[in-house]
């Protein structure tokens, strides 16, 4: 017998998930240790994380504009950057499966005549495009994680695979969204690397010991994690996911007994 949700029942798993989330992982840290290492930190390569972070939104948005642009809506930049950051903050109150895309979309609709279907299907794509870029990347960081070289060869197959099943489901469910396909996998790169680089400097900001590849690779990881409806605007996943592999990346994932 299949069991039907109310969106209110939805709501509440979430939050319970995301309650509990949140507790496993201050139940597991000394909160004045984390207080006295964010003091200690570097202020110029937080700055620098920040500014990167900033830049990687703005590529984010240009690569959003141009699957709208795909549907026959054409707006500003600036509008559109405008729409993105509105979205970015819905998406931490809207409580719904797709939060703050669901308020685009709904906006969207309301101001242009383009079919909702089309417009929901650009802002899906926009998210797709931008998880398999972190997968992407992730497959890449594995690779050069102490422990894990071993697979290499078997792994670096994951990434023409992974754009090739994507490129089809385009060609053929999404053909009007087809042309823009290579510029706005450029844009996912491009995002990608500036968010790595941010996590980057956050480690060497908060002077983090141990293995940086394998931080960095299970923060890839925590990114796609976050994109789950699982909890309410990701807060919880990404910060459970790096206790559960934190400890193990930052040794270099000896733990695993990989050869």
């Amino acid at each position: 017998m299949k069991i039907k949700l109310t969106p209110f029942i939805k709501v509440l798993l979430k939050l319970a998930i995301t309650v509990a989330a949140l507790w496993y992982v201050f139940a597991k840290i000394e909160l004045q240790q984390v207080i006295g290492t964010i003091g200690e930190s570097n202020l110029l390569y937080f700055a620098g994380a920040l500014l990167l972070f900033v830049l990687s939104k703005m590529v984010s948005s240009v690569r959003l504009n141009r699957y709208l642009g795909s549907t026959g809506i054409h707006i500003s930049e600036k509008a559109n950057l405008k729409l993105y950051l509105l979205g970015m903050y819905y998406n931490l109150f809207l409580p719904g499966g797709i939060g703050g895309d669901g308020y685009k979309i709904y906006l969207l609709n309301r101001r242009y005549d383009v079919a909702t279907r089309q417009i929901f299907w650009a802002v899906m794509m926009d998210r797709i495009i931008g998880v398999v870029a972190l997968f992407c990347m992730a497959v890449v960081l594995f690779c050069f994680v102490p422990g894990m070289r071993a697979y290499a060869w078997y792994s670096w197959m994951l990434i023409p695979l992974s754009i090739s099943i994507t490129y089809l489901v385009f060609r053929r469910f999404f053909p009007y969204l087809l042309p823009v396909f290579r510029i706005t996998n450029l844009h996912s790169l491009v995002v990608q690397l500036l968010q790595l680089l941010s996590a980057l400097l956050l480690l060497l900001s908060l002077k983090v010991p141990g293995n940086l590849e394998g931080y960095l690779f299970v923060f890839l990881i925590s990114s796609m994690v976050a994109v789950l409806p699982l909890t309410i605007g990701g807060i919880g996943s990404r910060e459970f996911t790096f206790m559960l592999g934190g400890p193990v990346a930052g040794t270099g994932f000896e733990s695993l007994h990989c050869p």
